[in-house]
């Protein structure tokens, strides 16, 4: 009695075309990825005292402060409305991402992606 190979002679065409869809998924994330670092996300907050803009590489692009946000005996609120807001548009890149991606790989959760 002959051994036999799991998916009989036709295994290695499903095995070829199994490498094609997951090179054909790679070369889509590796597109999707360039495309989301150049996306650009905006945030504001202080109720619009502070905006700020990162890019999909989560770098700050962009931080306009309005000078009524400034007040000299109060500096510390002012870093807190600078942090919430790049914390807030880093979110958003964050999340943006992990969806764009999840519709390419279908949700498989792939360590190291962001």
């Amino acid at each position: 009695m002959k051994a036999r190979i799991p998916g009989g002679a036709g295994g290695g065409q499903n095995m070829n075309a199994m490498l094609k869809q997951a090179q054909q998924m790679q070369d889509d994330m590796a597109t999707l990825q360039a495309d989301l670092d150049e996306k650009e996300y905006t945030a504001t907050s202080g109720g619009g005292l502070i905006e700020v803009t990162v890019n999909g590489k989560h770098e700050l692009k962009l931080l306009k402060i309005k000078p009524e946000a400034v007040d000299p005996d109060d500096v510390e609120m002012l870093e807190d409305l600078i942090t919430v807001a790049v914390n807030e548009a880093i979110t958003n890149a964050v999340k943006t991402a992990e969806t764009e991606m999840a519709a390419i790989t279908g949700g498989l959760n792939i360590p190291g992606m962001f």
